[in-house]
């Protein structure tokens, strides 16, 4: 089987422009329930993290610590997030979803996973099935990005 050399700039070029508008469209699902993709992008890391502590939780949004200590005040405020002092070390205090904060990621999870669906019924099977199999290869470039 001959080898074939992808353009990968030009793969790039026309590939970057769908990605953020797709990113911008489920952005804009979250909104509609009243949260910030800031809010959601926190949630999720809180979620997957539970009892996070604020400094790393700063080092992974890469923001600073006194910018992520008003995030989660407000998050807090808003019933999204509670601080609990650690099991292990009373002096830290680590972060966790609130019910309510399960609650609005379970509805943003499903309202954009609905927009998307409703955009995919609209495509041709050949098509879904191209958007199938580009989906291992989008979720491996991804988390090689998350490793730098």
């Amino acid at each position: 089987m001959p080898k074939t050399t992808v353009d990968t700039l030009a793969l790039a070029d026309a590939l970057r422009p769908a990605l953020l508008q797709v990113g911008r469209e489920l952005r804009r699902e979250a909104r509609a329930l009243g949260a910030s993709p800031e809010q959601v992008a926190l949630l999720v890391s809180i979620k997957y993290a539970p009892g996070i502590g604020l400094r790393e939780l700063a080092a992974r949004e890469r923001v600073s610590p006194p910018a992520m200590t008003k995030h989660v005040d407000r998050l807090e405020r808003d019933g999204l997030v509670e601080r609990r002092p650690s099991e292990e070390d009373r002096r830290r205090v680590g972060v966790t979803l609130t019910d309510e904060g399960q609650r609005l990621l379970r509805r943003v999870r499903s309202r954009r996973t609905a927009w998307l669906a409703q955009r995919l019924a609209e495509l041709d099977e050949s098509e879904q099935a191209a958007l199938e199999s580009a989906v291992g290869p989008l979720t491996h470039l991804l988390r090689e990005d998350e490793r730098r």
